[in-house]
């Protein structure tokens, strides 16, 4: 509960979405990674340039590569999953999620 009502408020902040709004958005994205942890999902999201793409990802260990960690900021803006049709990294802002097709 703690973690989406954060991430919210950060909606709230940053992108100016009513409450109501942030907290719809933020109970998706809890969903959507919670979902990835254990298979792959198909959901949408917003690219930059407005166009609504279609996305497989997983979060799943059996199904992801192997990492050897990162020297990169993490960025709490941005939501990274395994694409398993390109079969490599990806990211998605998690204030332009559309919709998840469990």
């Amino acid at each position: 509960m703690r973690e989406v009502m954060l991430m919210a408020w950060q909606f709230v902040r940053r992108n100016g979405y009513t409450m109501a709004e942030a907290l719809k958005c933020a109970w998706a994205n809890f969903k959507l990674r919670k979902a990835m942890t254990n298979k792959i999902v198909r959901f949408y999201f917003q690219k930059v340039d407005g166009s609504i793409r279609e996305a497989f990802g997983t979060l799943a260990a059996n199904i992801v590569p192997q990492t050897n960690g990162s020297e990169r900021k993490s960025n709490d803006t941005v939501q990274t999953y395994f694409d398993t049709e390109k079969q490599a990294w990806r990211c998605y802002k998690k204030a332009n999620l559309v919709r998840i097709a469990i």
